[in-house]
């Protein structure tokens, strides 16, 4: 069976995608469907490249038993190949995701907005907590929980 390979993007990869990546993760672990996934995260941005997600969101995270473990990247041209779905935290980095995968010959990536799973929290998109205080990171949590659970229900239905 081919696998599901899903990619999580935000600006700099510190904050949302990983957590996001994290979250994914812990549910299809749970529901034992962990080898039928490849799951990633990225940033549009770069200056980030090469560190651990930031430690008020992982901590917030190991509260709730999510583990982030990813290490923050840029995302490539190819990742519009080698990605089923590529999950856009806001506007911004949906709108430069687009452009970038116009720009390559990789077209077959699903491009879409992660918000546009939500069932409980129906913001149009998932702020960024970096310049916030704890709270955000709390708040960012419950909206990627409830996302990423409602965009895991709708790929399986």
């Amino acid at each position: 069976m081919k696998k599901t390979s899903v990619l999580f993007v935000c600006l700099g990869n510190i904050c949302r995608s990983p957590a996001a990546e994290a979250i994914f993760i812990k549910l299809i672990k749970e529901k034992n469907q962990y080898s039928n996934f490849i799951v990633d995260s990225a940033g549009t941005g770069s200056w980030h490249e090469g560190k651990k997600a930031d430690s008020r969101m992982r901590f917030a995270a190991k509260r709730r038993g999510i583990n982030i473990e990813s290490i923050a990247r840029q995302i490539k041209i190819k990742d519009f190949e080698n990605f089923n779905y590529i999950l856009a935290m806001d506007n911004s980095n949906f709108e430069n995701l687009i452009s970038l995968q116009k720009s390559s010959e990789y077209k077959s990536a699903k491009i879409t907005k992660l918000q546009l799973y939500a069932n409980t929290f129906l913001a149009e998109e998932v702020p960024d907590p970096y310049y916030g205080g704890d709270d955000g990171f709390e708040r960012v949590l419950d909206i990627l929980e409830d996302s990423v659970d409602g965009f895991l229900k709708k790929i399986q239905s």
